[in-house]
C-alpha cells in the first residue's frame, strides 16, 4: 500500500523527531546525581572451568537474571538510556505539554539507577550459592568494578571447577506396595546414572514421584515425604586417619582417570508421620453433581430435586443437561481407585463442553467407610445463548479502503445435549480511490450454519483417550463475490468431520467429506481481455465441484513448561474428486451411460491432492523482545481430467501475510513478472507450489496512554515464491525447476510497527526488495545495486507499506 504524499510527510517528521529524541537521549544521563554517587551502565559475567562451553553459555544466562544478580543496571534502546532520559525530563526538568503528556507514560520511564556495592556483594553470595545447587561445590565468584566520568560498569569473575555427576542410585521406601510402584516406573525417572547433578532436578523428580503415587490412589499422600540423602564424602579420605596427607594422595589416586566427581543420592519415602501403619490407597465412593449450582448456593438445600443414577447422584433445580449426556461426561465412577489425573481430566471434559462457566470438584471422606472418597462437583452454568456484532475495516495493495460486517448467533446447549448452533451472516465492500473520486471495486456477502456435537457422531462405538475432547461438526455455508466489471462467484460448501486432541500437544482435525461448488460467471470484456488471454487463467476460471476429504495434524506446546522458546507446526493434506467421481460413475451406469454428475450439472469435478506444511518457533529474548520465524510449504497436484487446479484453491504470494516487499499477488510464478496494464489493476498470480520461509525481530518500544497502549517494533527478512508444476507458455519461467531455486526466490526486508490494543493489535509494515527473480541486471536476481532512496519514483514503485490486524504469524 502507497501511503499519500501528505500521510508520508507526516510520517517523516514524527520519525525526525523520534530519532532527535533519541540523539539526546545518548547524552549523559548523571547530571541529576549527586557527587558521591556513579550510573550503574552495564555488567558482565566472565565464566571459567572444566566445563562446555554450551554449559557456559547457560551459566552466564542464569547468573545475569534479577533473582541473582540483585542490581540491574538501565536497559539501553539503540544504544541510549531513552527511559533514563525521559524520566529526568518529566521529574527533573519539569516537561509538561500535549507532546510530554503524550511521551511520559509511567512505563517509559526509568529512575537512574546509583550503583551500590552492597548489592554486588549480595549477588557474589547469591551466586555462588546457585553454583552449589548445580553441583558446582568448589566454585568461586569474585567481583571488580571500573568506574569513569561518573559511570560504573562490574565484571563478575565465575570459576565453576568441576560439577559432580550422580553415579548410583538408591532407595529406602519402607512401604513395599509403594517400592514396587516406584521402580517400574523407575525409567522415566529425571534422576539418572551418569547425569550432572542439580538440586532443581530433585525438586522435579520430587513432583513426578508425587503425581505417580497419588494417581496410584494415595489421596493423602505429601509430597514432603519425600527426601533425599546426597553422599559426597570420598571415602578414600580416613584410610589413614593419623597421616592426613596420605588422604589428599589417595583422593588424587581414586579419581585420576576420572572426567568428573562422583556423588550418591538415596530416595527416601517416609511413612506418614501421624501413624505407624503404610500409606492407604483411597477409592471412589458416591458422585454426588450439581449441575446448575450458583456461586452462593448451598448443597444443602432441601429444595434440590434428587435423580439417583447408576454412576452418578444429581441434585439439582433446573434440569441442564440430559442425565445420560451428563454421565458421560464425568469419568470418575464409583469402586475406582482415587487418581490425581483422572481428576484433571474430568474438570477439563466438562469445561470443554462449554456450557459451564465454573466447574470445581471436591473430594470428601464419609464418616461411615474408611478409604473412600465421595465426590462432589459444583457446575455454574453459562448463558444459553449468545449474539455479536464485529466490524471490520482493513486496506491492502489492491483497493484503499475495505469494510466488513459479521453477525453472530450461537446457542450452547441445544437441546440440552451441549450440541452448539452457530450461525453468521457477513458483507463486505473494498473502494478504489481515484481522481473522479471512489468507486467500488467489490462487494461481497455470505452466511454460515454449524452444528457441533461433544462427540464422536459414528455408528459404531470408538475407544477415545480420556484428553482427546473429541467434537463431530456438520458445516453448511454459500458465498457471492462481486468484483465490479470483472466476474462474480457464487459458492456453497458443506463439510462433516471429527477434531480430537490426542494428547496435551497433538490435535487432530479429519473431515471425510468436504464438498464445495464453485460458480464463475464472467464480464464479457474481462473475459476477452484478461481471462482467455491466458488459457491457466481461464482454465482456473471454469465452474468447479469440488468433493473430497482433507485431514489436519497439529502440534503446538505454547505452555507454562515452555516459558522460554515454544513451536507449532500444521501438516494438513486434502484430496478432491476421489469419491465423488466414484458416485459419478455410479449415476453413470445406472442411467445407460445417458447422463452423470458432471452432465446434469453443467460444472466439472476437480480432482486434485494438495499437501500444505507450517512450521513455526518462537523465542523469548528477555521480556521485551522476542524472535519468530516461520517456514511454510505447499503443493498442489491436478489428476485425472483436471489440468489445473480450482481457482479457490491455488496459491499465491505476497501481502501483508507473506513476503512483505510485495503487493498481493504480484510475485511470482517463478521469474516470470506481468507487466500487463491489466496487472496493475488486477494482479491475480497464482500456482501450484509455494514455498516461504520468515524471519522477524520483535520488541516492545513504548507504552502510551496511561499503559493502555503498547507501541512495538520488528524488523523482518521474507522470502519464496510460487510456481507452476507444468510449463505454462503465456508464463514464461513460471514452471519450478531445482536447479533454478535459488535464482527463484524473492527476498524482502523491512521493518514494522505496532499499536497492541491487548484485545486486538494494528500492524504497519514496510518492506523492501533484497532479492527479484525477475531482475535480469545480475545473474542471481540481487537487487541492492538498484536502491534509489533519494528518488521518490524509484520509493514508490519498490517500497511496500502493508496495514493489517494481527501478527503475520
Amino acid at each position: 500500500m502507497l501511503l499519500p504524499p501528505n500521510s508520508r510527510f507526516l510520517l517523516l517528521k514524527q520519525l525526525l523527531l523520534l530519532a532527535v529524541v533519541f540523539t539526546l537521549a545518548a547524552c549523559s544521563n548523571t547530571k541529576y546525581l549527586s557527587s558521591s554517587q556513579s550510573l550503574y551502565t552495564s555488567s558482565k559475567v566472565v565464566v571459567k572451568g572444566d566445563i562446555l562451553n554450551s554449559e557456559k553459555q547457560d551459566i552466564r544466562s542464569s547468573l545475569s537474571s534479577k533473582s541473582l544478580m540483585t542490581q540491574q543496571p538501565n536497559k539501553k534502546l539503540l544504544n541510549s538510556r531513552i527511559k533514563v532520559w525521559l524520566y529526568n525530563q518529566k521529574y527533573n526538568e519539569k516537561k509538561s505539554n500535549w507532546f510530554w503528556n503524550l511521551v511520559l507514560s509511567k512505563r517509559n520511564l526509568e529512575e537512574p539507577v546509583v550503583y551500590d556495592s552492597t548489592k554486588a556483594k549480595e549477588s557474589v553470595d547469591r551466586m555462588t550459592s546457585y553454583l552449589h545447587n548445580q553441583g558446582f561445590f568448589y566454585a568461586t565468584v569474585q567481583y571488580s568494578e571500573k568506574t569513569k566520568r561518573r559511570k560504573t560498569s562490574v565484571t563478575y569473575e565465575v570459576n565453576t571447577g568441576r560439577n559432580f555427576v550422580i553415579d548410583k542410585i538408591t532407595y529406602a521406601i519402607p512401604d513395599t506396595a509403594i517400592l514396587r510402584l516406584v521402580k517400574a516406573n523407575e525409567k522415566l525417572s529425571l534422576i539418572q546414572k551418569g547425569m550432572a547433578f542439580k538440586s532443581a532436578t530433585l525438586g522435579s523428580e520430587r513432583e513426578r514421584l508425587t503425581r505417580l503415587i497419588k494417581d496410584a490412589g494415595y489421596y493423602k499422600f505429601n509430597r514432603d515425604a519425600i527426601e533425599y540423602s546426597v553422599d559426597t564424602l570420598n571415602k578414600a579420605l580416613f584410610r589413614n586417619s593419623l597421616n592426613p596427607f596420605e588422604g589428599l594422595v589417595n583422593i588424587f589416586n581414586e579419581n585420576r582417570g576420572r572426567d568428573k566427581l562422583t556423588m550418591d543420592v538415596e530416595i527416601r519415602i517416609k511413612n506418614p508421620e501421624d501413624s505407624i501403619s503404610s500409606w492407604q490407597p483411597h477409592h471412589i465412593g458416591k458422585i454426588y453433581v450439581y449441575p446448575d449450582f450458583s456461586l452462593n448456593g448451598n448443597p444443602a438445600d432441601s429444595s434440590l430435586k434428587k435423580d439417583d443414577r447408576k454412576y452418578i447422584n444429581i441434585r439439582y433445580h433446573q434440569e441442564i443437561l440430559r442425565p445420560k449426556i451428563l454421565s458421560r461426561s464425568i469419568l470418575l465412577r464409583p469402586g475406582e481407585t482415587y487418581s490425581l489425573q483422572q481428576y484433571n481430566n474430568t474438570v477439563n471434559k466438562l469445561y470443554d463442553l462449554s456450557i459451564w462457566q465454573f466447574v470445581t470438584l471436591q473430594y470428601k471422606e464419609p464418616k461411615d467407610s474408611v478409604n473412600t472418597l465421595d465426590a462432589y462437583l459444583f457446575l455454574t452454568p453459562r448463558r444459553k445463548q449468545e449474539l455479536g456484532v464485529s466490524f471490520e475495516v482493513s486496506n491492502s495493495s489492491d483497493y484503499t479502503l475495505g469494510s466488513g460486517i459479521t453477525l453472530n448467533y450461537r446457542h450452547i446447549n441445544l437441546n440440552k445435549t451441549a450440541t452448539q448452533l452457530g450461525m453468521s451472516i457477513n458483507t463486505g465492500i473494498e473502494l478504489v480511490k481515484q481522481e473522479t473520486g471512489w468507486t467500488l471495486q467489490s462487494k461481497q456477502f455470505g452466511g454460515e450454519v454449524s452444528l457441533t456435537w461433544p462427540r464422536f457422531a459414528l455408528p459404531f462405538h470408538i475407544k477415545q483417550s480420556n484428553r482427546s475432547n473429541a467434537k463431530t461438526r456438520l458445516t453448511l455455508g454459500a458465498n457471492y463475490l462481486s468484483r465490479i466489471e470483472k466476474f462474480d462467484v457464487t459458492s456453497f460448501n458443506a463439510s462433516y468431520g471429527y477434531d480430537w486432541n490426542e494428547t496435551l500437544y497433538k490435535r487432530w482435525i479429519v473431515r471425510p467429506i468436504t464438498i464445495n461448488y464453485v460458480g464463475v460467471s464472467l464480464n464479457p470484456t474481462f473475459r476477452d481481455s484478461v481471462v482467455n488471454a491466458n488459457p491457466y487463467l481461464k482454465r482456473s476460471f471454469e465452474p468447479a465441484l469440488i468433493g473430497g476429504e482433507s485431514v489436519s495434524f497439529i502440534y503446538s506446546n505454547q505452555d507454562l513448561l515452555h516459558p522460554r522458546h515454544y513451536s507449532y507446526f500444521r501438516v494438513n493434506v486434502e484430496e478432491s474428486g476421489g469419491w465423488l467421481s466414484g458416485i459419478n460413475s455410479l449415476v453413470n451406469g445406472i442411467s445407460g451411460k445417458n447422463t452423470n454428475l458432471e452432465t446434469a450439472t453443467g460444472v466439472n469435478i476437480s480432482n486434485f491432492v494438495k499437501l500444505e506444511a507450517d512450521y513455526r518457533h518462537y523465542w523469548k529474548l528477555g521480556i521485551h523482545s522476542g524472535l519468530a520465524t516461520r517456514t511454510y510449504a505447499g503443493v498442489g497436484i491436478p489428476y485425472s481430467y483436471s489440468q489445473v487446479l480450482p481457482y479457490i484453491r491455488q496459491f499465491t504470494s505476497g501481502g501483508p501475510n507473506s513476503i512483505r516487499a510485495w503487493r498481493l499477488r504480484t510475485l511470482g510464478p517463478g521469474s516470470f513478472k506481468n507487466s500487463s496494464a491489466n496487472a496493475q489493476t488486477f494482479p491475480d498470480q497464482t500456482g501450484d507450489m509455494k514455498l516461504e520461509g520468515n524471519i522477524e525481530y520483535r520488541f516492545d518500544l513504548l507504552r502510551m496512554f496511561g499503559g493502555s497502549i503498547n507501541l512495538k517494533g520488528a524488523t523482518f527478512l521474507d522470502m519464496g515464491n510460487i510456481w507452476m508444476i507444468r510449463k505454462d507458455p503465456s508464463r514464461p519461467g513460471s514452471e519450478f525447476q531445482l536447479s533454478q531455486l535459488y535464482h527463484d526466490l524473492a527476498m524482502g526486508t523491512g521493518a514494522g510497527l505496532r499499536l497492541d490494543f491487548s484485545y486486538f493489535l494494528v500492524r504497519l509494515d514496510w518492506g523492501i526488495p533484497l532479492k527479484v527473480p525477475y531482475f535480469t541486471g545480475n545473474k542471481n536476481g540481487w537487487y541492492l545495486s538498484e536502491w534509489d532512496l533519494k528518488s521518490g519514483r524509484w520509493r514508490r514503485e519498490n517500497i511496500i507499506w502493508n496495514i493489517a490486524i494481527g501478527y503475520p504469524f
